[in-house]
């Protein structure tokens, strides 16, 4: 609708992590954020910035995910590659 939208710290943590080791499951980002998720995933979802990518090939085949075009677009980069390093 064209209004700018903020995200808010959880939602950006949460982006930061599936951008940096997608494709990830939900449980590696609990994991590494030490909470559940499934709030952020689903609001990142319904914003477009990322997507289901595929299913693990481990038990209970979990999805994974991965971020979208739109993520590139909004935060001005290419590619995957062009993050910055995290050191």
């Amino acid at each position: 609708d064209g209004r700018k939208r903020r995200l808010s710290r959880s939602l950006m943590e949460t982006l930061a992590v599936l951008a940096y080791r997608q494709p990830a499951a939900k449980s590696a980002v609990d994991f590494v954020r030490g909470v559940d998720c499934d709030y952020a995933i689903r609001k990142l979802l319904e914003h477009g910035l990322v997507d289901v990518v595929g299913r693990s090939e481990k038990a209970g085949r979990p999805l994974l995910y991965g971020t979208t075009d739109v993520f590139l677009e909004l935060f001005g980069i290419d590619s995957i590659d062009d993050l910055p390093n995290l050191r």
